[in-house]
């Protein structure tokens, strides 16, 4: 790809998605929706990379690693479910995002998920005494 190509095709992007490079699990889906992506409408930023600072970007690393992030081209910020639909949406999977917005539907996603995004950690078998204090 030339450098006017690239450049163009950075243009293009329509999500950018902040995930933990550490995490086994998100590190496999930004691996698969980077496989689908054939058009490069995704941007993917690894927060676990030592050249990562989430200060740049007026965030905090809790925030980051609390839910995982997604940052559209206007510089709007996402979080949780609605990034993995926009990430879907990216790739093609419009029909499966149209369908995830159906309330009974959205709603068992957006539980599920804020269950996973809280025990991620002891979820992958990260824990340590600072990430994962039990109550």
């Amino acid at each position: 790809m030339s450098k006017t190509e690239r450049e163009q095709a950075d243009t293009e992007w329509q999500v950018e998605v902040f995930y933990d490079g550490q995490c086994p699990l998100c590190r496999r889906e930004v691996n698969l929706l980077g496989r689908w992506d054939r058009h490069g409408r995704i941007r993917a930023t690894d927060i676990a990379d030592a050249e990562f600072s989430p200060q740049r970007l007026g965030k905090t690393m809790e925030d980051l690693m609390a839910e995982i992030h997604g940052r559209l081209p206007d510089g709007q910020w996402i979080v949780g479910v609605e990034v993995f639909r926009r990430l879907y949406a990216a790739v093609g999977l419009g029909p499966l995002v149209f369908l995830s917005r159906a309330p009974v539907i959205s709603h068992g996603l957006e539980l599920a998920y804020r269950v996973f995004a809280r025990n991620r950690l002891r979820l992958t078998g990260r824990c340590s005494a600072d990430a994962c204090r039990t109550s």
